[in-house]
C-alpha cells in the first residue's frame, strides 16, 4: 500500500457524516442540503439533447486528446471570454479535455512534481481538498497560505518566505475563491506569475467558479488573461482548469478542460494516456454545445442573483453575511462551527459545512476556517428562502 495514503485526512463530507451521526432532525421539516457545492439548477435541455442524440459514440474508444471540434470550441471560448489574442490558444497543443476538474487537478500534480527535490505545493487555506491530497500522493508537502481578509480574501503571496518559493513546484490559486467568493485581480495574478518566473514554478489556477459572478460589466479575470496582458502570450508556467459543472449546472456530465503552456500540456497528455481517463464521445458532443452557448449561463447567474437577493436580508437579521464577489457561497462567522452545524441539523434539518473542515491549522495553531460555516446556495430559490428563514429562527432561539 502507498504509505502516503496514511497522510490523507478524512474528506470534509466524511467528517460531516461523523459529526451528524446520531442526530435526529425534526421529522416534520424537509431536509435542505447546503453543505456541498453541487448545482441543482435544471440542466440545459439542449445539452441533454446533444448527449442523447449521440449515444452511438459509446461504440468506440475515445481518444485522450478528445475530438478536434471540442478542443476548438474550448479554445474559442477561452479567447472570447478572457479577451485573449486571436490564435494564441492552440487547440492542438494547449487544450486538453478532462472528466471534470477534480480528476484533472489531482492528475496534474502527479505528473508535474519531482518528488526527488523535496517539493512544496503552495495553496490557499481554506481550500479545495483535492489540492492537498494530490500533493501528498505525489510525494510533495503542502504549504498553506491563509486567505487573508486584509488582502480581499485571497492568500497574501508576499507573506510567503523566499525559501518556500525556492522549493515550490506548483502554486494553486482558486479565483473566484471557494469558499470566500473573492476574485483575484489582474494585478494579483500578474504578481503570482512574476514570482513563478523568478522561482521557476507552475501557477495552476482553478477557475471553475469563473462564470458565477454578479456584475455583468466585471467578469472575473483569468490567469491566461493576466499573462497575455503582461505580454506572455505563450502562457509560460500557466495552467487553468475550467468545468461545465458550475457554469452550466451539469455536475454529473463530468466535463472540463485544462489549458495553458504547451510545454506542460504535452507531458500531462503523456501521463493521461496511461491514466486512462478519456472523455466519452457523447459527453464531448454535449460539451461542445455547452461551451458554444452563453444564454443559459446568464440565466444561471440570474438565478443565483435571485437567491442572494432573497436570502441576505433574512440572514442579516441574525448574523454577519456579505455578498460575495462571485461563486455561490456564504462564509459567515459563528461561535463554534461544529456545534453550530450539528445543532442546526438537529433543530432545523439543514446541513451546512463547518469551515474548519476545509482548512488546516497553521503552525501557530490557528485554523482560518474555524468559527465559520460554508452555506452553499445551490438549491432552488424557494428552498433557499426557506432555509434562510429556518436559520434565522435557529439563531434567534438558540441558547
Amino acid at each position: 500500500m502507498n504509505p502516503a495514503l496514511n497522510k490523507l485526512q478524512p474528506y470534509p463530507f466524511e467528517r460531516l457524516r461523523t459529526l451528524l451521526a446520531g442526530a435526529q432532525p425534526p421529522a416534520d421539516l424537509s431536509w435542505i442540503a447546503m453543505y456541498i457545492g453541487e448545482p441543482r439548477h435544471p440542466a440545459p435541455s439542449f445539452v441533454i439533447d446533444a448527449l442523447t442524440r449521440n449515444m452511438e459514440g459509446l461504440g468506440s474508444y475515445p481518444l485522450t486528446t478528445g475530438i478536434a471540434p471540442l478542443r476548438e470550441a474550448i479554445a474559442q471560448w477561452l479567447t472570447r471570454r478572457f479577451k485573449l489574442p486571436a490564435g494564441s490558444i492552440s487547440p492542438e497543443t494547449m487544450v486538453l479535455p478532462v472528466n471534470g476538474t477534480r480528476e484533472a487537478l489531482f492528475a496534474f500534480v502527479q505528473s508535474m512534481t519531482d518528488p526527488g527535490k523535496t517539493p512544496l505545493v503552495v495553496m490557499p487555506n481554506p481550500f479545495y481538498q483535492i489540492y492537498e491530497g494530490a500533493a501528498l500522493l505525489a510525494g510533495a508537502e503542502p504549504y498553506f497560505v491563509p486567505n487573508d481578509a486584509a488582502h480581499s480574501g485571497l492568500p497574501d503571496l508576499d507573506s510567503v518566505p523566499a525559501e518556500v518559493w525556492e522549493r515550490c513546484q506548483i502554486l494553486f490559486l482558486c479565483s473566484p475563491s471557494n469558499p470566500t467568493g473573492a476574485v483575484a485581480s489582474i494585478e494579483y495574478l500578474q504578481h503570482a506569475l512574476r514570482l513563478a518566473e523568478r522561482y521557476d514554478f507552475i501557477v495552476a489556477s482553478d477557475e471553475c467558479y469563473s462564470e458565477i459572478y454578479f456584475d455583468e460589466t466585471r467578469p472575473p479575470a483569468g490567469l491566461l488573461q493576466a499573462a497575455a496582458e503582461a505580454g506572455n502570450t505563450s502562457y509560460e508556467r500557466c495552467v487553468v482548469f475550467h468545468s461545465l459543472s458550475k457554469r452550466s449546472s451539469v455536475p454529473g456530465l463530468r466535463s472540463g478542460f485544462v489549458a495553458g503552456d504547451a510545454r506542460l500540456i504535452k507531458p500531462f497528455l503523456l501521463y493521461r494516456t496511461y491514466h486512462g481517463s478519456a472523455m466519452p464521445p457523447p459527453t464531448q458532443i454535449a460539451s461542445i454545445a455547452a461551451w458554444n452557448d452563453e444564454t443559459h449561463v446568464l440565466e444561471n447567474r440570474n438565478l443565483y442573483r435571485q437567491k442572494f437577493a432573497a436570502v441576505l436580508p433574512i440572514l442579516r437579521e441574525v448574523m454577519p453575511v456579505e455578498m460575495p464577489e462571485a461563486a455561490f457561497y456564504l462564509w459567515p462567522e459563528v461561535d463554534n462551527d461544529e456545534r453550530f452545524t450539528r445543532e442546526l441539523f438537529e433543530r432545523q434539518n439543514i446541513t451546512l459545512l463547518p469551515g474548519s473542515y476545509i482548512a488546516r491549522s497553521m503552525p501557530d495553531g490557528a485554523n482560518p476556517g474555524r468559527g465559520r460555516v460554508r452555506i452553499s446556495l445551490v438549491a432552488k430559490v424557494p428552498e433557499c428562502i426557506e432555509a434562510a428563514s429556518r436559520i434565522r429562527e435557529f439563531v434567534r432561539t438558540r441558547k
